[in-house]
């Protein structure tokens, strides 16, 4: 478009409408000093309310118009004057804007110190950030002509995005008082019921009866409820993750929008690598309440070979020992100094929300894991999980060698490999080459363990020997939110968008969130009783318990090593054979297991030996990781010294810990209260307990000689005259 420079080069138009908008004018870029390049128009004066008529009447952003800035002449009061003076200037903007009174939004300064005396919205709490404006000038030098000059024509706030009208997912609408109360629980309880693609009936009852536990019975709740829903509907299909076309802007822009969901940001630079960490407000609620005390595991490395930047992923495990996402950390670098970046700001955010919050132990599963920042900000013991080596070897194993029985054989002496690490004389890459050289016709299973598992082999097995082990349940429970993201993550049918970053934050923080809330939600209330027993029975320890012992039969054969018979429960009559007995590198020939995954009838084959004390079959890694520390720690302190004395005191506190976590996880809470010994407190003690202690301090002044700690009595003085 050609550039003017004067507006004698402007020609004047007059729409033929009774009300106009900036579509039905051409218009012309101006560049002068005052106004740089901006869109003009020239029409008559007196057809300005009609243009300011049409502009309201947009139907993407419905809006008005107030008078932002007005500046008036007098006729024959310049003696000189350009043809672009103003007789009158008036500048018009929308009415949600400038001002930004929603969450994180910013105030003119001017607007903290000035009386308001305009009119601009309906409702200042309405106004959004709005930049669109424009200027009306009506010329000095012709004032039948008006020139308008448009600023920012898009209903967009500093961020780019639409900020009211139908276009705005947050727009609440102009009936929003008499709408029916929807707390933040019924809210993430719609959205995650729709997210979980329910029929819009099914929500829309839900969504009633939810509103009506906190508001009661109303007459116009169905009406308002059915729009709601709708609504809600239309802000899901029009959600998308692309803010912006380049990645690293788009996801800049939703930082800005959702800062309370964010405890960590650094941009990608030629020093320092790209770094979110992302937790939500029920995050922190569930980190505070599940890891207090307790374990925190760390799920590393996901999608490393298909996403843009690894995922990291903090858990807890809740009351039933599922584990539950409370942090995103989405970072390519594994340094100790960036690490100790977010992981302070984590421990800042969730003290700041509970100052008394610490947790009881961490578990990783990664050994190139940086362990010193966790052991500097936790000050908790760090456990091993090797739920990863053994999926990984478990589902080569079988994608790459047909016969069942050579599979079974090469995942046992895989496992005693990995057992034996605490043994003085153990050599792993001997056994390797023997069990090279033993299936040496495996050619496929043997090129890709060299390629591999070899260079990092010593890294794993020591890792395995230094730190304790987790056990089978918190590695069913980890294996199972691994297997739940992957499934979630990758069922995008665009493979364009796992190279983006802001598809990765935009399907964490929508669609797996929902789904853990839902599903805590429900298993908490008992709401949805089909989400509360798909996530009660989504672990294979849980799946395990309800297989009864008298299905679990034991065998001997003598080629290979004991092996067990367990009964299906669904199919009549048939029969899963598990072998390599007492460890986590038991084989069952299940369909389940032959994917790589730690199936139910390996754990309760494993309970059953624990149960019927058959030590002879071998015990888990966890087990023998425990009987290792005590065995160390019994060598430690010497015979006679203080230090004994320290330990004997440290290790008794332990014990008894450890039974009442033992009495605990097999009686239950219940009977454990109900042994308890009721005590009774005087009535005083039982007023003040609980209640902070107030100290009192004594503040001496002029001419004061009691402290102010020190209780006066408030007993009118008589006087002398009186008596």
């Amino acid at each position: 478009m050609e550039i003017k420079t004067s507006i004698s080069e402007i020609p004047l138009q007059t729409p033929p409408a009774d009300e106009f908008s900036a579509a039905d004018v051409t218009w012309t870029k101006l560049s002068t000093s005052e106004h740089h390049v901006d869109d003009v128009a020239l029409i008559p004066y007196a057809r300005v309310e009609a243009f300011i008529t049409g502009e309201s009447n947009n139907a993407e952003h419905p809006t008005r118009f107030h008078i932002e800035r007005n500046r008036k002449r007098e006729r024959g009061s310049l003696k000189e004057y350009k043809n672009d003076d103003y007789l009158l200037y008036r500048m018009y903007w929308c009415s949600f804007g400038p001002e930004n009174y929603t969450e994180g939004g910013e105030m003119l300064p001017s607007r903290k110190y000035r009386l308001n005396t305009r009119k601009r919205a309906a409702r200042p709490q309405s106004m959004r950030g709005c930049t669109c404006h424009f200027s009306v000038k009506r010329l000095y030098s012709r004032p039948s002509v008006a020139l308008i000059i448009y600023h920012e024509r898009k209903h967009v706030n500093k961020l780019g995005l639409s900020c009211h009208g139908p276009l705005d997912r947050d727009a609440i609408g102009p009936k929003a008082k008499k709408v029916p109360y929807v707390c933040s629980e019924v809210h993430q309880q719609t959205l995650s019921l729709m997210y979980l693609g329910l029929p819009e009936e099914n929500v829309l009852q839900a969504h009633i009866e939810g509103v009506q536990r906190y508001s009661g019975p109303n007459q116009s709740l169905d009406s308002a409820s059915s729009q709601y829903i709708q609504k809600m509907g239309m802000i899901i299909k029009r959600s998308t993750h692309e803010l912006d076309l380049n990645d690293q802007a788009s996801v800049r822009i939703w930082v800005e929008k959702n800062k309370k969901s964010v405890f960590y940001c650094q941009d990608a630079s030629e020093s320092d690598p790209f770094i979110l960490g992302i937790q939500t407000e029920w995050q922190l609620q569930q980190m505070v309440r599940f890891g207090h005390g307790s374990l925190v595991a760390a799920h590393s490395s996901f999608g490393i070979s298909k996403l843009k930047y690894p995922l990291t992923t903090l858990l807890v495990f809740d009351s039933t020992n599922h584990a539950l996402p409370i942090a995103w950390i989405i970072t390519r670098s594994i340094s100790k100094t960036d690490v100790l970046k977010y992981m302070k700001a984590l421990v800042e955010r969730v003290r700041n929300f509970d100052l008394s919050w610490t947790a009881g132990g961490w578990i990783v599963d990664d050994p190139t894991s940086q362990l010193d920042p966790i052991r500097e900000l936790f000050s908790c013991p760090i456990l091993f999980s090797t739920w990863r080596i053994r999926r990984s070897w478990l589902k080569n194993i079988v994608k790459r060698c047909r016969n069942g029985e050579i599979q079974c054989e090469i995942f046992r002496r895989l496992g005693e490999i990995v057992r034996g690490v605490w043994r003085r004389e153990s050599d792993p890459i001997g056994d390797l080459e023997v069990l090279f050289q033993d299936f040496v016709d495996q050619v496929d299973f043997v090129e890709y363990f060299k390629s591999f598992w070899v260079p990092k082999l010593e890294m794993w097995l020591e890792t395995i020997r230094t730190l304790p082990l987790s056990s089978l349940e918190s590695n069913g429970a980890i294996e199972e939110y691994h297997l739940n993201l992957k499934q979630k993550a990758y069922e995008d049918s665009h493979l364009d968008s796992l190279q983006r970053v802001d598809w990765l934050v935009h399907r964490l923080t929508t669609e797996i969130h929902s789904t853990y809330w839902l599903s805590l939600h429900s298993f908490e209330s008992g709401s949805f009783p089909d989400v509360k027993e798909r996530y009660t029975n989504s672990t294979s320890w849980y799946r395990a318990l309800k297989i009864p012992d008298q299905n679990v039969v034991f065998c001997e054969e003598g080629r290979f090593c004991n092996f067990a018979k367990v009964l299906s429960v669904k199919s009549n009559g048939g029969f899963r054979t598990v072998r390599n007995l007492g460890s986590e590198f038991s084989f069952c020939d299940c369909d389940w297991a032959l994917k790589g995954n730690l199936c139910k009838h390996v754990i309760k084959v494993n309970n059953v030996i624990y149960e019927r004390k058959k030590g002879i079959l071998g015990t888990s890694l966890s087990y023998r990781s425990f009987k290792q520390v005590i065995y160390e720690l019994l060598e430690k302190p010497f015979d006679g010294a203080i230090c004994l004395d320290e330990s004997l005191a440290w290790v008794s506190q332990v014990q008894e810990r450890v039974l009442r976590l033992n009495e605990l996880n097999f009686k239950g809470v219940e009977k454990v209260v109900s042994g308890l010994e009721m005590k009774w407190g005087s009535k005083k003690e039982r007023t003040f307990v609980g209640n902070k202690a107030v100290v009192l301090t004594s503040f001496r002044s002029r001419g004061q000689k009691r402290g102010l700690g020190f209780k006066r009595s408030r007993r009118k003085r008589k006087r002398v005259s009186r008596l």
